[in-house]
């Protein structure tokens, strides 16, 4: 019986029921579009992330890379082919990269600058690392000489496609070894350090230079990222002295500290948007009470009970929060949607060297937890303000 009178409550004062379903509307519009643009961001970066540099997971051997050795190369892979017969059996395991790094110095004309350089298995990275932004040329595939540049060492160089390129590295046994190879592209990934150092070569031409046959590290991509703890595990038990490591613990600067800003600043906002709300609501309600309080003392003449009354304010504010969060999803995704459906273009961040568009994303638990800080808002304003009008006698509200 109360749900019921509840329900035909809200159609008594169409302009009071209006009043507070805009509020939480506008509140849940607030609250939906600033998660989905903070959701939206650290999508971009984990994209970037995952698909520039690190990919999902990186094997080392154990502690290598929290220590730092006078000869690094003691500590690489030796034993790769049996690992990868290994890891080719995984079924959650999509592709595999194995690397080699190495700092060279690097030649053109009169200019000489050092770089830190990759060798890679470049025609199986492509299709995978497609979030290198090409300024000039393309990304290395086949070529056995080539090599590709980031922007600003390539500027320092001041080489472009098609020229060619010395390379001097020092291998770990001594001495120095020498390639000439011919610039595929130029490349930039949006953080400045990096392009300002890095370049990658084909895997075998880089083991050349450096004399071995050993992998510093397999980066893996995988089907499914909730797939990473069982890998883990499945891994470092068969090879003992190698370890896994996540994207986000390899990405800290960038990808793991902008996440934990991100999300402190969202709970901020978030606290200071549900305070309006509640205020706001704690203000309609108020007043919309205030106004029924000969109601209120008819019902409680009539026997209702004071808690009958507050269930009664309750499930209305229930139903104007349920109407209020239904119109606010629809209002936030139809801004999403039409209003900024090119994604919102934002400045070049600390370290970064280009703009980037963000695109609003939506989750079910981003949903699920709006709705529940909605609701709580409606009924705590909705109990609050029921208890400050049935604690006046019943004589008291029947005068009014």
């Amino acid at each position: 019986m109360l749900v019921k009178v509840a329900f035909r409550n809200l159609f008594r004062n169409i302009r009071r029921s209006m009043a507070i379903l805009c509020t939480v509307a506008f509140g849940s519009t607030a609250l939906l579009l600033f998660q989905g643009f903070i959701a939206g961001v650290l999508g971009q970066f984990k994209e970037n992330s995952i698909h520039t540099q690190f990919g999902h997971a990186q094997i080392t051997t154990t502690g290598y890379r929290e220590t730092r050795f006078a000869d690094p190369s003691k500590y690489w892979i030796e034993d790769y082919v049996t690992l990868e017969d290994s890891l080719r059996k995984e079924e959650k395991i999509s592709q595999l990269f194995p690397r080699t790094s190495f700092g060279a110095l690097l030649k053109h004309g009169g200019a000489s600058v050092s770089g830190y350089g990759q060798g890679i298995d470049a025609n199986e990275e492509r299709t995978f690392f497609h979030s290198l932004n090409f300024i000039e040329g393309q990304n290395l595939s086949t070529e056995p000489n080539g090599i590709i540049l980031g922007k600003g060492l390539a500027e320092a160089l001041n080489v472009h496609v098609g020229e060619r390129v010395q390379l001097y590295v020092q291998p770990p046994k001594g001495g120095y070894s020498k390639a000439t190879v011919h610039v595929v592209g130029i490349f930039h990934t949006g953080s400045s350090e990096f392009d300002g150092q890095s370049f990658r070569i084909q895997l075998p031409q880089a083991q050349k230079l450096l004399k071995t046959q050993k992998i510093e590290q397999v980066t893996l991509g995988l089907d499914d990222e909730k797939s990473f703890p069982l890998i883990k595990k499945d891994i470092e038990e068969a090879f003992p002295g190698l370890e896994v490591t996540y994207f986000e613990d390899l990405d800290t600067i960038y990808y793991k500290h902008s996440v934990d800003w991100l999300n402190s600043q969202y709970t901020i906002v978030q606290a200071i948007i549900v305070s309006i709300v509640l205020l706001g609501i704690f203000n309609t309600i108020s007043s919309s009470i205030l106004e029924r309080r000969q109601e209120v003392g008819n019902l409680r003449a009539n026997g209702e009970s004071k808690w009958d009354i507050i269930s009664l304010v309750l499930f209305e504010g229930v139903f104007l929060g349920i109407g209020g969060l239904l119109a606010g999803t629809l209002v936030a995704v139809a801004v999403a949607s039409a209003v900024f459906a090119g994604g919102v273009m934002m400045p070049p961040g600390p370290g970064s060297t280009r703009q980037f568009a963000v695109q609003f994303a939506f989750h079910i638990p981003m949903l699920l937890q709006t709705i529940a800080l909605s609701l709580v808002a409606c009924l705590g304003a909705s109990f609050l303000a029921a208890r400050k009008v049935v604690s006046s006698s019943i004589s008291e509200s029947l005068n009014k």
